[in-house]
């Protein structure tokens, strides 16, 4: 079930009714658990013991943690959680991936081995809720949050639905606290989550779906040389519908959260307005970035411990990063690709320590477009199936064929992804110091009505355009 389908609407809404029907707190709970769990087995029914699974593990371990008495059982409890969803996580996404690689190193040596078929079948946002309920056993061995009595409760921050499969990724010490008392109905709020709902969704289905992924998927699915043109187009192309994609679940989520009382935190804040890749990843996937710098940076040492030591911790980080997205060495360059460009830009900094000059407009511009272009060209490898397609675009992109690049796109597709590329970046960089709610509250009445319904009118017009979100393979 996806947000952008009939059924999901007829699914929420249903919810949306009996959940503010119901008075008391506790059944409200109950039907939120209960939908959540119907709503990840409309993907694959078998999983959802998988699910039920790892919530029961970190909910047992953290009462565990708490109540031990022992440093060393402390540890002990820590260490049984991390390796029961690392585990699970490694083997359903990272089985294959490591079976492959040790047949090619065996075969390297001479030596032919022929891995069993194990079929693995990859369980939909495992990624995100193992991260979550990591959160949760980390945060109670630090001491900065107390172990939820109520399983119920634990099961429902693992499970809630609007994030459930492609995040955000919410912490248990932000979101446990919303379940203590029961929120009440208020219709700003509510218009509030129903609007953000149509934005995601027209993020999603116009704006990604239809205006870019054509070009893009045209692109990246082409076997032979390509002309200049069209290469950049299609990396263009993909940099605005992974934006889209990935924004637009983003906003549905927190949207549909705000409709039954709950506050999730800002997952993007305009990335491509980012003037370097610190400020990239201050704007871009917030919750797997701040999860990325807290429970792995910081522990690993950060920038405590000499240069050497960080280029090392950034470079860690971000390969992690990149192999989190998927179980292929593109994503493992991508992640380096990030990686350098943050050492190299502490190295720079160092350097210019942020002289007067580099804050002038036309500086930060300048470097903003450079960011742009190495995000784009990261993203590359990214979307890339394969090092042979990746390197064949950016041999194009960089006029380095040995023969003509064929032209694939239609004049039409090109004036569409440089339209949509011109007002992302645009309006990425008009919005950059501020907020949407910002821009919302102090925007009249007759704009925000013209521009709903305007949005409302073009997901009518792509209605049955149900493809699936991007990060749900993550």
């Amino acid at each position: 079930m996806i947000f952008n389908s009939l059924t999901f609407v007829v699914f929420f809404a249903a919810v949306l009714a009996a959940y503010w029907a119901i008075p008391s707190w506790g059944a409200r709970k109950n039907i939120l658990l209960g939908a959540s769990y119907l709503f990840y087995a409309a993907w694959n029914p078998p999983f959802v013991l998988l699910l039920v699974l790892s919530t029961l593990i970190d909910h047992v371990a953290g009462a565990r943690m708490a109540a031990a008495t022992r440093p060393a059982a402390r540890k002990a409890w820590l260490a049984f959680s991390l390796v029961a969803n690392l585990g699970m996580l490694g083997y359903f996404k990272y089985g294959t991936f490591v079976l492959e690689n040790f047949q090619a190193l065996l075969a390297l040596a001479g030596i032919t081995y022929v891995p069993p078929q194990m079929n693995i079948v990859l369980p939909v946002g495992i990624s995100f809720y193992t991260f979550q309920t990591l959160s949760y056993s980390l945060d109670i061995y630090r001491g900065q949050m107390a172990p939820v009595r109520s399983f119920r409760d634990f099961a429902l921050y693992v499970t809630f639905f609007p994030q459930l499969v492609a995040g955000p990724i919410v912490r248990a010490v932000d979101f446990l606290p919303q379940m203590v008392n029961a929120p009440r109905p208020q219709a700003g709020r509510m218009a509030w989550g129903l609007f953000l709902m149509t934005l995601g969704l027209f993020q999603k289905a116009v704006l990604a779906d239809t205006l870019l992924s054509g070009a893009a998927d045209s692109v990246f699915g082409f076997r032979g040389p390509l002309a200049g043109l069209d290469a950049w187009t299609g990396v263009l192309a993909f940099s605005g519908q992974i934006f889209f994609d990935f924004a637009g679940y983003s906003t549905c989520a927190i949207g549909a959260s705000l409709c039954l009382g709950f506050s999730l935190g800002d997952n993007f804040r305009f990335p491509y307005a980012a003037v370097g890749f610190s400020d990239f990843w201050r704007r871009w996937h917030l919750s797997l970035s701040t999860f990325l710098r807290d429970y792995l940076y910081i522990p690993l040492g950060g920038n405590r411990s000499g240069a050497a030591r960080m280029v090392i911790n950034l470079v860690i980080v971000m390969l992690l990063g990149g192999l989190w997205h998927g179980a292929a060495w593109t994503f493992v360059v991508w992640g380096l690709i990030h990686g350098l460009m943050l050492v190299l830009e502490r190295g720079l900094r160092h350097l210019f320590k942020d002289a007067a000059w580099t804050q002038t407009l036309g500086v930060q511009l300048l470097l903003g477009l450079a960011t742009y272009v190495v995000v784009c060209i990261a993203w590359v490898f990214f979307r890339a199936g394969n090092f042979g397609t990746a390197l064949g675009l950016l041999a194009a992109m960089t006029g380095n064929l040995p023969i003509a690049g064929e032209a694939i796109l239609s004049t039409r597709q090109i004036a569409q992804v440089a339209l949509v590329t011109v007002g992302l970046l645009g309006a990425h960089w008009l919005l950059r110091h501020t907020t949407l709610e910002a821009v919302v509250a102090r925007s009249p009445r007759w704009v925000l009505s013209g521009v709903w319904s305007l949005m409302l009118f073009t997901l009518i017009l792509n209605q049955g355009n149900g493809n699936a979100f991007i990060y749900f393979q993550f």
